[in-house]
């Protein structure tokens, strides 16, 4: 069964709260058929460990205004690879170098992709070459 709305609805405001801390390659996975722990992840990149941090305060915060509090998080004194547990969803938010070497996108490829608003992924509102 896929995500369901609320899962979807949490994903999307977890990828908008770390859009805002300037996260980049924000990627929302439907892991639903594969997992029976979550729905979806939610992953994101920071360029430093400070970014990171900025990234999954925001994160955390967007998420309580929705109601949704964090059961587990794990990494957030290294801020090389946070894990956000919310139940519904899961966010990792990591270190570009960490992301590029674990390949989560690559590990889950075959779960589909939750649509996110084209908002999130633009660079200063340029437009994209076609």
């Amino acid at each position: 069964m896929p995500a369901d709305e609320r899962s979807r609805h949490l994903a999307v405001v977890a990828a908008r709260a770390a859009a805002d801390k300037k996260a980049e390659e924000i990627v929302a996975l439907d892991v639903s058929e594969q997992l029976v722990l979550t729905d979806a992840f939610v992953v994101a990149s920071g360029a430093t460990d400070r970014q990171v941090r900025a990234i999954v305060d925001a994160v955390d915060e967007a998420m309580h205004k929705e109601g949704a509090r964090a059961a587990r998080k794990e990494g957030v004194s290294e801020a090389h690879w946070v894990l956000l547990d919310y139940g519904d969803i899961i966010v990792h938010v990591q270190q570009s170098e960490d992301r590029e070497f674990y390949a989560l996108e690559r590990l889950w490829k075959d779960c589909p992709v939750i649509e996110l608003p084209a908002d999130l992924n633009e660079d200063d509102g340029a437009d994209s070459p076609a």
